[in-house]
């Protein structure tokens, strides 16, 4: 089930009337509905996926209880094994298996050594990367004495399978989001209307935003060899909108739609665009992963301390298995190790923590040296979203060289496809509202303070029609991340 279909419509407030006129009285009611509501939504999929989510929870719920009872480190640290070779293994069985089975061949084939190895039609279940990073953190925290373990099964199967965020994150802590199921929830009247806005938010940047950038981008990637460079340069501006608006689009209808059941989620994106450099923008992009690997693996492997050896190294082993998290492909790993490049003076040179206000606070404009940065930055990331979005490393050099090339100064054009000037109107605009907002945790907070009650309801109205005007209905389109 995904968020921009009418079966989520019909889904969501069946769910919110059962929680909270059915199940209010009793919070093990409540977090037995969260459970069985996560379970359809997701099994709405592919039921026979839901084992694997409850074999984890019990997996972990486990090893949580052994982790309290046992005091001897050799025994809490077979445990936090157990968890660990569990979680990755699903992960790098369904993930990976087939990439490494790959190019082990592959490097054998070229040393002039045939091997015979049969690949597997595996299908990847959607969210995996996310609810075995999740699971995992409360095995960590718990094991690092972070974390009290959780007696109550029916409390941490929800932690684990919590349906707003279950498919494409933001990932959670156990030590933020699992308390929150032991705690007792009333109905929040002003906590649902800006969750109703955010989801608005959201839609709006999937449906109008982000769908309408994919008939451009797909275009341009799909036919290189056909498109001029100045429509590859555009096609690659549009994937850069496209898949910010797709991936925080869906965190802001997650984040939205748990305040709607009275939690509060972290935030996964802070306007990334509007970074003056990539140590920023990292801060702001994705900020569950980023954070999670920042807490779960680089500070382990020693940070920034130590020689500037181990600080490339560091830096180079964090991106890398960031990309590889995106995807079993070469593509993700040179996209992180790019990042990585792009990353490494900045902290060479200890320039890492130059922007960590927001651009331009408490004024309305940049200054000269705040839009330079920021169109910087902004390109170095469009550069690598390129071999992001490509099939392979070939197709990424085929599209630059695409760019480069004696088209590059013509007019765009994107044949087949109709409303360029529209979509390219509507993406200005979006992020003219996205600067003005760029403080608060998504543009639309805090309008009763703005806007007075009969302009408010009319800014409503004019983004559901919007949406219903200009939103891409043509295809069920779904969210890029779901195929991490």
């Amino acid at each position: 089930m995904i968020f921009n279909s009418i079966d989520f419509a019909i889904f969501l407030p069946i769910v919110f009337i059962l929680y909270w006129f059915f199940a209010n009285k009793n919070l093990r009611t409540q977090n037995l509905l969260i459970v069985v509501a996560s379970y359809i939504f997701y099994g709405w999929w592919d039921w026979r996926f839901l084992f694997l989510i409850l074999f984890s929870s019990v997996v972990d719920y486990l090893v949580g209880v052994g982790l309290a009872k046992y005091e001897k480190q050799n025994i809490r640290k077979l445990l936090l094994v157990i968890s660990i070779v569990v979680n990755l293994g699903f992960l790098g069985f369904f993930k990976y298996y087939n990439f490494f089975l790959d190019n082990f061949v592959a490097a054998f084939s070229f040393l002039g050594i045939g091997l015979r190895a049969r690949s597997l039609s595996i299908v990847l279940p959607v969210g995996i990367s996310f609810y075995t990073f999740q699971t995992l953190s409360y095995s960590i925290d718990v094991y690092r004495k972070r974390l009290e373990p959780t007696r109550d099964f029916i409390a941490f199967c929800s932690f684990v399978s919590f349906f707003p965020q279950l498919v494409a994150g933001p990932i959670e802590r156990a030590t933020h989001l699992l308390p929150q199921f032991h705690t007792r929830r009333t109905f929040s009247y002003a906590k649902a209307v800006d969750g109703l806005r955010q989801i608005l938010w959201g839609l709006l940047k999937k449906i109008v935003i982000a769908d309408n950038c994919a008939k451009y981008v797909n275009i341009a990637f799909n036919n290189v060899e056909d498109c001029s460079g100045s429509t590859l340069v555009f096609g690659a501006l549009f994937f850069a909108i496209q898949i910010y608006c797709d991936f925080s689009g869906y965190s802001d209808i997650a984040i939205g739609t748990s305040r709607l059941f009275g939690f509060d989620l972290m935030r996964n994106f802070a306007f990334p665009y509007f970074s003056r450099d990539i140590a920023e923008f990292w801060r702001r992009w994705h900020i569950s992963l980023s954070t999670w690997f920042r807490d779960y693996l680089y500070i382990p492997l020693g940070g920034s301390r130590g020689s500037s050896f181990a600080k490339v190294r560091n830096v180079f082993i964090i991106f890398i298995i960031s990309g590889l998290w995106h995807g079993a492909n070469w593509t993700f790993v040179i996209w992180g190790a790019l990042n990585a490049l792009y990353f490494l003076p900045l902290l060479l040179f200890n320039k890492n923590r130059d922007n960590v206000d927001t651009v331009a606070s408490g004024r309305k404009l940049p200054g000269v040296r705040d839009i330079f940065d920021m169109l910087f930055t902004f390109g170095l990331v469009v550069i690598a979203w390129v071999f992001f979005r490509a099939e392979s490393i070939g197709d990424a050099l085929k599209y630059f060289s695409g760019i480069f090339s004696r088209s590059l100064l013509t007019v765009p054009y994107f044949c087949g496809a109709r409303g360029l000037n529209t979509t390219m109107i509507i993406v200005v605009v979006f992020m003219i509202v996205e600067w003005l907002g760029r403080e608060q945790q998504h543009p639309l907070v805090g309008l009763e303070e703005l806007l007075s009650k009969p302009v408010r309801w009319s800014l409503y109205i004019t983004l559901i029609l919007t949406i219903y005007f200009f939103g891409n209905f043509s295809d069920s389109i779904e969210f890029i991340y779901f195929q991490f």
